[in-house]
């Protein structure tokens, strides 16, 4: 997912005050194949990922997976872009519409995810405030999944966190960008 992760200019020479972002309903699993195929065609596109983590056959990987399943995000403006063609592109479902037409993200949504996606294209809107006490939720690594407890911060970017493991608190120490406030 390199090249659908930031957005790409359109052909399209249409003001930015016009532009508008909509959302694309994917089939399962192929939001990277809609999104490769609709950036070939010109449309400006959005698709916001996050690592996840992915447990199978005793084994543990962390992959990059799509933060909106099922979903990405096309930049047009109605007046001047062909949007039709969007419903047809391999990969693609259908554009949500109300009354036969693109509904529009919220304004600003979209713009506020870009601002959170980091120049790797992952979209980084879980670093949280850790304060002691806290309760957050582990989102990669061998303890994916688990809640713990903040106990301090070890550091720029490490967390000592109070770990339930067999009803005991065993103190972890955790990358800062892999905890989420649970």
């Amino acid at each position: 997912m390199t090249e659908s992760s930031a957005p790409v200019q359109t052909s399209a020479s249409a003001p930015a005050a016009t532009r508008r972002w909509y959302v694309v309903n994917t089939q399962a699993t192929r939001e990277h194949v809609a999104a490769a195929h609709l950036q070939r065609q010109g449309y400006q596109v959005f698709l916001p990922s996050t690592w996840r983590t992915v447990r199978h056959a005793r084994k543990v990987r962390t992959v990059k997976a799509s933060y909106f399943p099922g979903y990405l995000f096309v930049g047009l403006d109605l007046e001047v872009d062909r949007w039709r063609p969007i419903e047809s592109t391999v990969g693609v479902l259908r554009i949500i519409k109300g009354a036969d037409r693109p509904l529009a993200a919220p304004a600003g949504l979209v713009e506020a995810l870009l601002e959170g996606t980091g120049p790797d294209g992952v979209l980084n809107l879980a670093d949280p405030v850790t304060r002691p006490g806290q309760s957050v939720r582990i989102t990669r690594g061998p303890f994916a999944d688990q809640l713990a407890i903040v106990e301090r911060s070890s550091g720029e970017d490490r967390v000592r966190v109070l770990l339930s493991v067999l009803g005991q608190q065993a103190p972890v120490e955790i990358v800062r960008h892999d905890l989420a406030v649970a």
